[in-house]
């Protein structure tokens, strides 16, 4: 018997052909700009951000474009540099003061002139322009006091003119002439000192270009050099804000952007996808299991889920959080739940690598998504139970805390509110993980014929609607499909099959039957006539052919998986009913040409996988066991042996991957589960029922 089963041409042209749409798929999302890698931002100085964009990890860095603008505004923060007072010009304003003053005392003293020519003669004067008002009050106060304004306002000037007055500034400076003049003159002495004097007043510090360029200078080099730092999680730059140079610096220094592909990061991605390509095609040709992967419904699914958890991966790496919270975890699930514990592992591995592969935190990032699905698909188990889901999300986020804590923690700095939001992160991965795949397995199930552990239990409940007309209109084959249940199961675990499957498929294989219940011999009442005597043989084969389809009717109106449909349909394989063709054979005198065999031929098809197989084997099995009751080990194991036999004469197996071991497992397994059922009981002797009356006991009189 062969170890394998040839796959279909058909079958492997979709297996190579999707396994390299995987590969191109991944190394398309591995190498595409922002929106699937995060490392390559696209975005330029001057734009709006469309998302906001966030450091990945802990970063310190001397930020050369922040220094400049620092250096920049303190060199604008330079205020313009003049030169130091000249007292020169102090001296010479003085002097022209006081000769102004000598030409008024000349004029006040001048007795030849009248006083209307003194003041037109004040008026006249060349260094001052005095106001009448002023002249008239000059002409009038006495020597006394014009002696005081003189003195005055040669002390004025020279007090101003001792202060930097700088030439852009020099209402300023003759702003304030009037607060240096002393209080003990009167108001309008006052008043003539600040008149005399502001006429006097001119700027003696000039703008020196060369010492506002050195005061620059100096200014930015006393600038230090700027250090930015980004904790881990902190925001670059908000969604809605303009990109400016220092963003961009920012995201070179944390490897967030690349100006064009080069052939190392080409290179690196197409490295990893071939070695995952070749991971899965490579386990399961040294598995030589590999049943699901032959089914090209199976690899279709998986191929597509595949894809849409890694896009769907790089598209939520865009924040720093975002990408332990991506429900990643849920794919695992998802494959276990649907195609079992083994797809589950073997494509949780690759899946985990390739999403997390190129990202600035992958260091961390790939041991923590293979860690949580991993762990979470082996909580999962057979998925069998809605605890066992929950169960798996628990587990996902603990052992996702886990690895932050040996990964990533000890690489960054965190508060109270930075482990608050891990904790967040963690637990939302682990609960959506576990609700997004219960809810997809569960519409996959439905939508695509696929079968589920829950499906099967579901269907397997003894309330169920299709278990329960079974059981009333046929009992007899009911009780039938439990033994054939409890062999087919037992020889499953011992194998390495599905063994839930494998009952629930054995539970339903001749439901069919349950249509015609009287027609078949288990179902008859003990001296009822027998519908077989005296009947034709081809009307009888037929009837007995009729339960398969009528069961795939009854399959299909109840909505049973496809999967398990196999069942009714392969439980019989090719064969033939042997007993109606016998009795054909023998009306007929021997004459083989006068029996067509093909009318005593199940449909089949022949049994494709070990569960089918299973069915078969136990299904004849129990059948022989019950007509010829074994009584000892040998006995079971020679009626068992022989139906292996025929089975594999007629090439029923020859589409399964059953090995020439597991046929030996079992053998020994049927063995064991029929000596429970036919072991030897003891002959309990009749036993004497008294009589009634002696037994009973009188009443006792009243005295």
């Amino acid at each position: 018997m062969s170890a394998r089963a040839p796959v279909p041409p058909r079958v492997r042209f979709l297996q190579a052909s999707l396994i390299l749409a995987v590969s191109l798929v991944s190394f398309a999302v591995l190498s595409a700009p922002i929106g699937l890698r995060p490392t390559a931002q696209t975005a330029s100085v001057g734009e709006v951000a469309q998302s906001t964009i966030q450091s990945p990890r802990d970063i310190e860095y001397v930020s050369e474009v922040r220094t400049e603008e620092a250096r920049k505004a303190a060199e604008s923060a330079v205020q313009p540099v003049y030169s130091q007072p000249d007292p020169a010009i102090a001296r010479q304003q003085i002097d022209r003061l006081r000769t102004t003053l000598q030409n008024i005392t000349a004029i006040r003293d001048d007795v030849e002139l009248s006083a209307e020519e003194k003041r037109s003669n004040l008026l006249a004067l060349s260094d001052v322009r005095l106001k009448i008002e002023t002249v008239d009050y000059l002409l009038s106060i006495t020597s006394t006091r014009w002696d005081t304004v003189q003195s005055e306002s040669v002390r004025v000037v020279e007090q101003v003119m001792r202060r930097a007055i700088y030439e852009d500034r020099l209402e300023i400076a003759l702003a304030g002439v009037s607060s240096s003049v002393s209080l003990t003159l009167s108001e309008q002495q006052s008043a003539l000192v600040t008149e005399l004097v502001t006429a006097f007043v001119v700027p003696n510090s000039f703008f020196s270009q060369e010492l506002t360029d050195a005061a620059e200078q100096s200014a930015r080099e006393a600038v230090k050099p700027v250090v930015q730092t980004y904790k881990a999680g902190e925001t670059i730059v908000p969604a809605g804000e303009i990109i400016t140079p220092a963003d961009m610096e920012a995201f070179q220094q944390l490897g967030m952007i690349h100006t064009s592909q080069n052939w190392e990061d080409l290179g690196a991605s197409a490295a990893i996808v071939v070695i995952s390509a070749a991971f899965v095609p490579l386990y399961f040709y040294r598995r030589r299991r590999s049943v699901v992967l032959n089914d090209p419904k199976n690899i279709l699914v998986i191929a597509l889920l595949f894809i849409l958890f890694l896009i769907g991966s790089r598209l939520f790496v865009g924040r720093t959080l975002a990408p332990y919270g991506y429900p990643i975890q849920s794919a695992a699930l998802l494959f276990t739940a649907l195609f079992g514990l083994e797809v589950g592992l073997v494509f949780a591995i690759p899946l985990s690598f390739i999403a997390a592969f190129g990202l600035p935190n992958s260091s961390d990032l790939i041991p923590y998504y293979m860690f949580t699905s991993l762990i979470g698909l082996l909580a999962l188990g057979p998925a069998r139970r809605f605890w066992g889901f929950l169960r798996a999300g628990l587990a996902i986020s603990l052992s996702g805390a886990a690895a932050l804590l040996a990964f990533r923690i000890p690489l960054i700095t965190l508060d109270w509110i930075g482990i608050l939001q891990y904790i967040g992160v963690l637990a939302f991965a682990g609960f959506s993980s576990a609700s997004i795949a219960l809810l997809l397995q569960y519409l996959m199930a439905q939508l695509l014929g696929l079968t589920t552990a829950l499906q099967l239990l579901d269907f397997s409940r003894p309330d169920s609607p299709l278990l329960q007309f079974f059981l009333r209109s046929a009992p007899g084959t009911y009780q039938h499909s439990l033994m054939v249940a409890n062999l087919a199961e037992q020889a499953a675990e011992k194998i390495g099959a599905d063994p839930l499957l494998t009952r629930v498929g054995a539970l339903f294989h001749d439901i069919g039957k349950a249509l015609n219940p009287t027609f078949f011999i288990e179902n008859q009442m003990p001296g009822s006539v027998n519908a077989h005597q005296d009947a034709n043989p081809e009307e009888v084969a037929a009837t007995i052919i009729r339960h398969v389809t009528d069961g795939v009717q009854l399959a299909k109106k109840h909505r049973l998986p496809r999967r398990l449909q196999d069942f009714i349909l392969e439980h019989h394989g090719t064969l033939i009913t042997h007993y109606q063709y016998n009795q054909a054979m023998e009306a007929s005198g021997g004459d083989v040409s006068k029996v067509d065999i093909e009318k005593f031929r199940y449909p089949g098809p022949r049994p494709a996988s070990r569960e089918t197989a299973l069915l078969m084997l136990a299904d004849a099995t129990e059948a022989r066991a019950r007509a010829e009751r074994p009584t000892n080990d040998d006995e079971i194991r020679a009626l068992i042996t022989s139906v292996v036999q025929t089975v594999q004469k007629y090439n029923q197996l020859d589409d399964t991957l059953l090995t020439l071991r597991d046929l030996k497992l079992i053998t020994e397994s049927f063995v064991t589960t029929l000596r429970g059922t036919y072991h030897p009981r003891i002959q309990y002797p009749k036993a004497v029922v008294p009589d009634q009356d002696a037994t009973i006991i009188a009443p006792k009189r009243e005295k």
